[in-house]
């Protein structure tokens, strides 16, 4: 697997059909793709964002690799390699060893959601659960969503509870890396302006997958990213408007792969 799919940029009905099944405030949820991946559940090579964790794939495969490859087995959490594609890395070796073990052992998309709680996110296995998070950043939204709701974490994101939700979603070592200062300094900050626009957004993450630079993915319509638009509208021969009009949505939006295999 090459784990790139449709790479499908987050639209309005697929977040607002989380929030609505959460009962969640949207800045709750922004908070949260914000803390995890500051927003996006892609790579610039149309990957999704994942995070190798070695304690993980320790367990899982008993500690058989510990000796033979300890960047990838090893009994504490920790990583060797920078977030991004160098993350493939690990997970390339991991894979050639015990492809199951792997990928349960990645987070994965833009709430990292890991491999080995796929059937709490709602998939019988995690191959199921990888496809889908190739696919788009709706559906790796509607895992964190199913995964809440499996865990009974859902009530705490309505709340603002920070360190209950955090001590369930990231783990009992949440303060080390203060996640839920994290959380609550990031919904204070949603709360207090606006929410992206998710067209806006779109666009940005559509822009950054062709090469242009709209200067992040934040959804705010900024001179960057009107640049961007302009230099890409310029490259497909429309009319260089600097806006976001359907013919430059539907020429934005990325061609499917010639094989997914």
């Amino acid at each position: 697997m090459n784990f790139i799919g449709l790479t499908l940029a987050l639209d309005t009905a697929a977040f607002d059909a989380v929030a609505t099944a959460l009962g969640v405030q949207p800045p709750g949820i922004w908070a949260v793709l914000h803390v995890e991946t500051s927003g996006c559940g892609f790579l610039s090579d149309r990957r999704p964002v994942i995070r190798f964790e070695r304690h993980i794939f320790h367990r899982l495969t008993g500690g058989l690799y510990d000796r033979s490859h300890p960047a990838i087995s090893n009994p504490l959490p920790g990583n060797v390699a920078p977030d991004g594609a160098a993350q493939y890395n690990l997970l390339s070796q991991a894979v050639s060893l015990d492809p199951d073990a792997a990928l349960k052992s990645a987070s994965w998309g833009m709430v990292q959601v890991l491999g080995e709680n796929h059937l709490l996110a709602g998939f019988a296995d995690v191959n199921s659960m990888v496809a889908a998070m190739i696919e788009s950043e709706g559906a790796q939204l509607d895992a964190f969503r199913a995964f809440l709701e499996a865990t009974d974490l859902a009530g705490h994101l309505q709340t603002q509870n920070w360190t209950a939700f955090a001590r369930g979603y990231n783990g009992a070592d949440f303060a080390r890396n203060h996640y839920d200062e994290q959380l609550a300094a990031a919904f204070r900050l949603y709360s207090s302006g606006s929410l992206p626009n998710l067209a806006v957004r779109a666009a940005q993450f559509y822009l950054t997958l062709r090469g242009f630079s709209p200067d992040g993915i934040d959804g705010v319509l900024g001179p960057r990213t009107i640049a961007a638009i302009r230099d890409f509208q310029a490259g497909a021969g429309l009319p260089q408007t600097g806006q976001l009009d359907s013919q430059t949505m539907n020429a934005l939006a990325p061609e499917q792969p010639a094989n997914l295999d």
